[in-house]
Parts: structure tokens; C-alpha cells; sequence
């Protein structure tokens, strides 16, 4: 009985031992839903750790397209100072360009100061703000009048009119303006009428002279690439450095005049 015994629990123990070795066989294989469920994100996470990262770590900020960024972009120079400058020369042409023009020529007399005077002299500022005064009163509207008039007899900006432009300017505009500006500051200055006519006579020539070789290019590139309304500060630009040589000449001493 004993040996019966023993005889059927050895076919018992080996009967275990085969449904055991097949289990770890199918486990290695296939995989029971109980094991695969454990032991999947350990796999997957070892070979794909990004993938982890980004199921565990999302982006918490939405993206924006192309067109998003653009209408950002294009909001943010709309904004800027240019936009607020373009704005204001379209609702207030006049003002905005009568400050600008004195805002230059009070840099260029400030820096012509800088360039002519001693290190014991001190700057001249009422006349930086006689020069001020005629870019605010004179310049700066005359500007702004006389570019809308040359727009409108030549509306076109091809290569003829553009030279059109540039006559009229060194013909009628340019020896009126630097005129009126010489005879403006010697009246401020004290001047008398017969002093005013005596530098006139003195420096009018080499002015005008000197304003044929330097305002052509620049008339050039106003009248051929700019827009009209955009043509006073580009032109007050150009005569920034056009304004050094003009606030110098107009400081020097007066003519001499016959009695």
C-alpha cells in the first residue's frame, strides 16, 4: 500500500512539475493577462523613456500657428514707435512735422556748437532755440506744403518726374528757404535791414553753391523712393548734417556794410 502510494505521489509530483514548466514556458512567451499588465509599463517605459516623459509631463502651454505669431509680430510694430510716429503724421501732419524738423535742427546747432566751439566756452542756447524756433514756425510746415504741391503738379514717382522734383527743389525751394532762413536769424539777432542784405550778399552764393553738391542725391532718394507723407523726415533727415553747415554760417559775424 505504501509502495502504491509512494508510486502515485511521484506521478502527482511530476504531473506539477510539467503544468508548473509550462507556465513559466507561456509566461515567457506570451505572457498571462495578470503578468503583462505589471510588467508592460516597466518594458515600455525602459525602452521608450520620452514617451514616458511626455505621458507624465505634458506641455502645459498651447502653441500658436504661423499666422498667430505673424498677427503678434505685426501687432507689436503697429504699436511700436514708428506706428505711434506714422499715426500721428496722419492725424496732425503739420505739428508732428514742425517737431520734428525742430527737434533736428536743434541737434544739428547743438552739435555744430560742439564742433566749433573752445573747452573754456559754454553753449549757446538761446541760439539752439532760435534754431528750434525756425524749424517749429518756418521749416516744418513749409515742408509739409511744399511736398503736398510737387505731389499733386507731379503725382508720379518715375525717373523723370523724380528729376522734375529735383529742379524745382535747387530752383524755387531750396534758394527761398535758405533766404528766408538767414534773413530770419539776423533779425533775431538784431540785424538791421541793410546788415541782413550784407550777408545775404556775403553768404547766399556759397551757400547755394555748397547745397548743389549735397541736396541732389538726397532729393533723389526722397522724390523717387518715398511715400509723400513720409517725405519731410526723410528730407529733415538729409538735413540734419545740411543743417551743421547752416546754423555755422548763419553764427558768423555780420557783414560789413557801407554808411
Amino acid at each position: 500500500m505504501s509502495a502504491g502510494f509512494l508510486k502515485n505521489g511521484n506521478k502527482a509530483h511530476l504531473y506539477v512539475n510539467t503544468i508548473w514548466k509550462r507556465h513559466s514556458i507561456s509566461n515567457s512567451i506570451g505572457a498571462p493577462i495578470i503578468r503583462h499588465h505589471f510588467q508592460q509599463p516597466k518594458a515600455s517605459y525602459s525602452r521608450f523613456p520620452q514617451r514616458k516623459a511626455k505621458i507624465e509631463f505634458p506641455v502645459p502651454f498651447p502653441t500658436t500657428n504661423n499666422t498667430e505669431a505673424a498677427t503678434r509680430l505685426s501687432s507689436i510694430s503697429k504699436g511700436g514707435l514708428i506706428g505711434w510716429y506714422l499715426g500721428m503724421v496722419k492725424t496732425h501732419p503739420i505739428l508732428t512735422k514742425s517737431v520734428t524738423s525742430a527737434l533736428i535742427y536743434t541737434a544739428a546747432d547743438l552739435s555744430s556748437q560742439t564742433m566749433t566751439r573752445s573747452s573754456s566756452e559754454s553753449y549757446d542756447f538761446v541760439r539752439t532755440f532760435r534754431m528750434a524756433g525756425y524749424g517749429m514756425i518756418v521749416l516744418g510746415p513749409a515742408l509739409h506744403y511744399w511736398f503736398n504741391f510737387v505731389s499733386r503738379i507731379l503725382p508720379t514717382r518715375d525717373l523723370i518726374a523724380t528729376f522734375k522734383k529735383m529742379f524745382l527743389g535747387q530752383a524755387i525751394f531750396g534758394p527761398v528757404m535758405t533766404v528766408v532762413f538767414f534773413s530770419v536769424n539776423a533779425g533775431l539777432q538784431g540785424e538791421n535791414g541793410a546788415e541782413i542784405v550784407g550777408r545775404l550778399k556775403r553768404d547766399l552764393i556759397p551757400t547755394m553753391i555748397n547745397g548743389v553738391m549735397y541736396w541732389p542725391v538726397c532729393d533723389f532718394i526722397t522724390f523717387r523712393f518715398i511715400p509723400v507723407h513720409l517725405q519731410p523726415l526723410v528730407s529733415n533727415s538729409f538735413a540734419y548734417i545740411w543743417t551743421v553747415y547752416m546754423t555755422y554760417m548763419a553764427s558768423l559775424e555780420k557783414a560789413a556794410t557801407n554808411h
